[in-house]
């Protein structure tokens, strides 16, 4: 059980980094690609190639701004669920990117996380489905937080 984390580039680590910590939290492994799919196409589909082989659960998630073709070309050809978590610097920034994440083609799923600890969380979610001491661990997060209200 693993979480696969798709970087367009570097400078998207610190956006990212959010998911990295939350992930730590629940002691989820992660895998971290720096991949662009428009320069380097052919290197994100053997990354994607090389986790359909991997038959634990996965989940993948894609961080991204600008033209979002890097979480299109990983769901098209993946059998793991993707989540984008696209990366934006304000508000315009926000705009124009939010569409080219959520404007997918038929036949390729990409769930859209904007903030980047609920894209961790959306995934831990997903892998607690299958493993009952994630799924307590997420109980246990849920009370914790509910407390402090």
């Amino acid at each position: 059980m693993h979480v696969a984390l798709f970087l367009a580039s570097k400078a998207d680590e610190e956006f990212a980094k959010p998911i990295t910590d939350t992930l730590k939290e629940f002691d989820i492994p992660l895998k971290i690609f720096t991949l662009s799919a428009h320069k380097v196409p052919e290197k994100v589909f053997q990354a994607v190639t090389e986790l359909n082989a991997d038959k634990s659960p996965m989940v993948i998630i894609t961080c991204v701004g600008m033209s979002n073709g890097l979480s299109g070309v990983v769901a098209g050809s993946s059998v793991h669920p993707v989540i984008a978590c696209p990366v934006f610097k304000d508000k315009n920034d926000y705009l124009v990117n939010i569409h080219s994440t959520l404007q997918m083609p038929s036949d390729v799923p990409v769930m859209t996380v904007l903030d980047p600890k609920n894209a961790a969380l959306s995934a831990v979610k997903i892998l607690a489905e299958g493993n009952t001491e994630l799924r307590q661990k997420i109980a246990e997060r849920i009370e914790k937080v509910k407390g402090k209200y």
